[in-house]
């Protein structure tokens, strides 16, 4: 059984910093396809940045220069830094392990529960 933890959600203010993690249980990411979205309660997912866990990269434009997707293979944990923070990234983000071609739309087969980023002005 598939299961993605995801934690080091929290408020931060403007120009801040978090860190994303998302730890995979029951499913090897490396060289897998893992994504980060975020997604507001009954509105679209929102890709953000994909990984194929063998070192190519995916990010929405309103992110690029700004998070950086990675994966520690020995932890089984994919991250989100999230730098230079902006009100408008507030939202729940997800952890997600895809299917198929691995970049922005793909088939987000297996997701977690989400975590809180909250972006004050």
């Amino acid at each position: 059984q598939v299961q993605l933890v995801e934690s080091g959600g929290g408020i931060v203010q403007a120009g801040g910093s978090l860190r994303l993690s998302c730890k995979a249980s029951g499913y090897t990411i490396g060289r897998k396809c893992m994504a980060w979205f975020r997604q507001f309660s009954g509105k679209e997912r929102v890709d953000v940045a994909f990984s194929d866990g063998e070192g190519a990269t995916k990010y929405a434009d309103s992110v690029k220069g700004w998070f950086t997707i990675s994966l520690d293979k020995v932890e089984n944990t994919l991250y989100l830094q999230m730098n230079s923070l902006r009100p408008e990234d507030t939202c729940v983000y997800y952890c997600a392990a895809a299917r198929g071609y691995c970049d922005l739309g793909a088939d987000c087969h297996w997701r977690g529960q989400g975590t809180q980023v909250t972006v004050s002005s």
